[in-house]
């Protein structure tokens, strides 16, 4: 028989089998390499967890990090020692939390952030990528925009939580990443970040332009994670930030947690 490969195989059934065999290789490899961070899997009551890299669990790649940085390797299966500032409802795993102290800085649900490193993103030629527009030359408010400097800032119970003392910049995309805003007074005084994700520019009373932020409430923009340095943010202290505010659009205020009917 024309195209034969024996009396009962031929090139089409050697295709499909040469495809099938392809496909399982492609999945096998897909479901390595999305474990390389996050595994192995560790049981959230116990805190067991199976190190042994059977099967799914890839083998050790080097990544060469950007501007001296060094080098890393995964899976390195360092687990997450963090202690865990929440309360279980029951025993049994997959039970869920609830926050115990200030809810905001707990660390769970919407408010979860990562270790990422301590220092901060940069631009191509290896500068801080996030920086103050005091701090960044060559950059200024566009002309025709609203200059948020010196609004004032409020919370979502509607009460001024501070002024905008400056905002900070992305050198690589151009844009504004976050405010700047002065909160307190007297020894309470301190600068918080506000990402810009989490504003929206509104006109008050009076037709005065002002900065309003629904996830959190004017007096607990008292407890924004702080930055270590003045002028400079880290990977680390972004996820911090932005985990803070993400929080408070579940835990700002009790009645977020319950059901809407």
């Amino acid at each position: 028989m024309t195209g034969s490969l024996g009396g009962s195989l031929d090139v089409a059934q050697m295709v499909l089998y040469a495809f099938w065999l392809f496909f399982a290789g492609l999945l096998w490899y897909l479901r390595q390499e999305d474990r390389r961070e996050g595994y192995p899997l560790e049981e959230d009551a116990t805190g067991r967890y199976n190190k042994n890299p059977f099967l799914f669990i890839p083998p050790k790649k080097t990544f060469v990090l950007p501007h001296g940085q060094g080098s890393k390797q995964v899976p390195d299966f360092v687990r997450d020692t963090r202690p865990l500032s929440a309360r279980r409802f029951a025993k049994a795993p997959g039970s869920p939390v609830e926050p115990v102290g200030n809810p905001l800085l707990a660390g769970i649900g919407p408010g979860s952030w990562a270790e990422r490193a301590e220092t901060p993103d940069m631009t191509a030629h290896g500068d801080a990528r996030i920086v103050p527009l005091r701090h960044a030359d060559g950059f200024a408010i566009a002309e025709g925009q609203t200059d948020p400097r010196g609004l004032s800032v409020v919370g979502c119970d509607r009460k001024v939580a501070g002024t905008v003392s400056d905002v900070w910049v992305d050198r690589s995309e151009h844009l504004i990443r976050y405010y700047e805003v002065a909160v307190g007074s007297g020894d309470a005084a301190r600068t918080v970040l506000l990402p810009n994700n989490f504003v929206v520019i509104q006109t008050g009373r009076g037709n005065v332009r002002q900065l309003y932020v629904h996830a959190v409430t004017a007096a607990q923009f008292a407890d924004v994670p702080a930055t270590a340095h003045e002028g400079t943010v880290t990977l680390r202290e972004e996820d911090k930030i932005a985990a803070y505010y993400g929080a408070g659009l579940l835990y700002a205020v009790s009645d977020r947690q319950e059901p809407l009917l």
